[in-house]
């Protein structure tokens, strides 16, 4: 009976830490408008499939899917469409990483590749 409870408790610990971890999805005005009225982590990111640095981030980004240690949500922008949003945010290249604790820009990142400068930049909304 004790293992049975402690796998049960071992199965909702992960199930909690899978709620918290990066959860990344496509940009749309809604999904930040929402996360930033909730008062959540909230990062953008300005990627464009040509760009092999934003390809090099993506690949980090995606490793830290399910990993509770990096929370928030990672709204992957299209840099080569979303060109009115660029210019209100003020993007001028894409690998930006853009990152807000609800309205507030926390912090901005742009061509860096290296895990713990993304982990940190992606941090700065704790």
């Amino acid at each position: 009976m004790k293992i049975a409870h402690i796998l049960i408790g071992l199965a909702l610990s992960a199930t909690t830490s899978l709620g918290l971890a990066l959860d990344i999805q496509p940009y749309s005005a809604e999904a930040l408008s929402t996360r930033q009225k909730a008062g959540e982590s909230v990062a953008l990111h300005f990627h464009a499939d040509w760009c092999p640095t934003c390809r090099a981030q993506e690949k980090v980004f995606k490793g830290w899917q399910g990993d509770a240690a990096v929370a928030g949500t990672l709204l992957v922008v299209n840099y080569d469409k979303e060109r009115e949003l660029k210019r209100q945010l003020g993007v001028r290249t894409q690998s930006t990483l853009i990152v807000y604790k609800g309205s507030k820009e926390t912090g901005r990142l742009a061509g860096d590749t290296d895990p713990i400068a993304l982990r940190s930049v992606l941090g700065s909304a704790k």
